[in-house]
């Protein structure tokens, strides 16, 4: 059995899939997309639960491009006006079950990339489940829904986003009509990639791979849709460029099991880094698992990176070396899709642009990005440092939505090489009061240490940029522009003087007693300058500004040339990759086109 699981690794692998697989490390050898031209309506008075809009196909008088929200352009509808509530009608032709790999006896899956922010849905009249946050994926069975008469089914789908509650976790949108300061567009309701799925009853709902690097072994962490009826033997291995790591077959009889798998060769000192995923080595190792039942066999393709983050004196360390971060901020938005990449092709374009640009990470900020996206950074390895949607109030509601979000969160991206940090806060968003209020502190502690307890292997910074109440990297945001002060600013004697004092933003940088001191320093903000060359919206903004493409280099060099000769510095974020309509301090403007030749950007950046 274990060399059918061996097959699995060496027919069409994971880590060669294109990209376009919505879920890169979970793969079926069949699935069908949804996104396309469905039916649309707004409900602005919320009455269409009472009148049972899932039942009546004339309501639906508009149409709508899936995946993009409805605020942006990309969708047809570009309608930015506040809306709460919204409604989906998506018909689906009884072939494209069969396409999916339908047939009687399995089980149909309903797929969702990001619905924001209360998903209601319906399958052929039949309400079949629901959801709650808009930045997780999640899934729901539709089987006993299906009316098996029908020959096209009908899913509707009804997304509730309050635009004016502060609880929820909303990121960068704004809570404003018209986007103002450093917040954008909203995206309301399906915003992310929408599919169908069919698997045998017994199949397997999540995978996790830890890799242990010192010990030369990754575990693998199974979980199934329910405990099997009877014990089930499951079959595991894992292999790179066709050679066989290590296989191995377990019965199991609960509805989780973990298998523990030796590496070939992972114990001798001189080969054992051939395998270890790192930015400028980037290796993915090949994965297939098998569920035998005896009403049908699950065959999943994988994919994971052998690697290890940790927290050393004065630098992260990756692989037990130390690692200077040099990374970009990264908002994720564009002019057309908003908060949603226009393609596939475009994630992809995006990791090249931060690679060829010199750097070797990206801060992706205020939201959570599409998991192909994640894929293309593990694939040609940029390192990604994970944060989410941030509310901005805090109340009992506010702490249950986001901590219950981010649970989901880390679980379901817990096995990409390329995330080597999580940041659940930031600039004490939704926390704002962090510095004198001992249940806000709680809150980020407790919500830093939840995340070790989901994931140990990976620092969590507490709340990025300043109060800093038990960070495992020591992160400040500054948006000084002078050479000079850079200069004298991060030496250790002037750190002293910000942390017997005040940080640059005249924030405490720890508040608390359970902050460590003896950890790497990283800016994990900085920079900012705002240099037109296509704008973006009526009014641009910068932290400083330039007025053409000399004084911009000469801007950036002067606030970049101090922060890479710091002794005290294990590594950067530059603020920011593109201009994002009123923000024009990117790199590039909002079309992705860089403001001096990439040569010298990447000059100055750092490689």
């Amino acid at each position: 059995m274990a060399s059918d699981a061996v097959r699995l690794t060496s027919s069409a692998p994971a880590s060669r899939q294109d990209g376009s697989h919505p879920r890169p490390q979970l793969l079926r050898s069949h699935h069908v997309g949804l996104d396309r031209k469905v039916g649309f309506a707004h409900d602005d008075d919320l009455v269409g639960l009472d009148e049972h809009w899932q039942l009546d196909p004339s309501r639906f008088t508009r149409t709508i491009l899936l995946p993009f929200p409805p605020e942006s352009a990309a969708s047809g509808v570009s309608d930015n006006a506040f809306h709460p509530c919204v409604w989906y009608r998506i018909p689906v032709a009884a072939d494209e079950l069969v396409a999916a790999g339908h047939t009687s006896g399995r089980r149909l899956l309903l797929h969702f990339g990001g619905v924001d922010h209360e998903a209601v849905v319906f399958v052929d009249g039949h309400r079949v489940g629901e959801h709650v946050g808009g930045q997780a994926a999640f899934s729901l069975d539709i089987t006993g829904a299906l009316d098996p008469d029908a020959t096209e089914h009908v899913i509707v789908v009804r997304a509730l986003d309050d635009p004016l509650d502060t609880r929820v976790p909303r990121g960068k949108q704004d809570w404003m009509e018209r986007p103002h300061a450093i917040w954008y567009h909203r995206s309301t309701g399906i915003w992310r990639t929408v599919w169908l799925e069919s698997v045998p009853p017994l199949h397997v709902t999540h995978l996790n791979w830890q890799g242990d690097v010192s010990h030369g072994r990754v575990t693998a962490l199974i979980e199934l849709n329910r405990r099997p009826p009877a014990a089930t033997t499951v079959s595991v291995a894992i292999a790179h460029d066709g050679r066989l790591l290590a296989d191995a077959t377990v019965t199991m009889s609960d509805q989780s099991t973990e298998v523990v798998l030796p590496l070939t060769g992972q114990d001798n000192g001189v080969n054992y880094e051939r395998l270890l995923w790192s930015p400028t080595h980037p290796v993915l190792l090949d994965a297939g698992v098998l569920v035998h039942a005896g009403d049908g066999v699950d065959e999943v393709r994988s994919y994971l990176g052998l690697r290890d983050v940790a927290v050393g004196p004065d630098r992260l360390r990756l692989n037990f070396r130390p690692i200077i971060v040099r990374a970009v901020l990264e908002q994720g938005y564009w002019p057309g899709s908003h908060f949603t990449a226009p393609s596939v092709d475009a994630m992809r374009a995006e990791v090249q642009l931060m690679l060829d640009l010199g750097f070797n990470c990206a801060r992706i900020h205020q939201k959570v990005e599409d998991q192909r996206f994640v894929f293309w950074a593990d694939k040609l390895g940029l390192m990604l440092w994970s944060e989410t949607a941030a509310a901005y109030a805090f109340d009992a509601r506010a702490v249950q939505l986001l901590t219950a979000e981010w649970v989901e969160l880390v679980r379901q991206f817990a096995s990409h090489p390329s995330i080597i940090a999580w940041v659940p806060f930031n600039e004490s968003w939704g926390i704002t009061h962090l510095s004198h209020d001992p249940a806000q502190q709680a809150y980020s502690r407790g919500l830093s240490d939840l995340t070790r307890a989901l994931d140990p292997t990976r620092p969590v910074i507490s709340n990025d940029g300043w109060e800093h109440t038990d960070s495992d990297l020591f992160t400040v945001h500054d948006y000084e522009w002078r050479r000079d002060v850079l200069a004298a600013r991060y030496t250790p004697e002037g750190l002293d003087h910000l942390l017997a004092t005040t940080g640059p933003a005249g924030r405490d940088l720890v508040v608390g007693d359970n902050q460590r001191g003896d950890l790497p320093v990283i800016l994990s903000e900085f920079g900012g300058v705002e240099f037109v060359t296509a704008r973006s919206a009526e009014q641009t903004w910068g932290y400083s500004s330039a007025t053409d493409p000399a004084d911009y280099e000469r801007r950036v060099r002067d606030i970049m040339e101090p922060v890479k000769a710091s002794p005290l510095l294990g590594g950067y974020c530059w603020t920011q990759l593109t201009d994002t309509l009123q923000e024009a301090n990117g790199l590039c403007d909002e079309h992705r086109t860089p403001k001096l030749p990439i040569e010298t950007l990447k000059e100055l950046m750092g490689s």
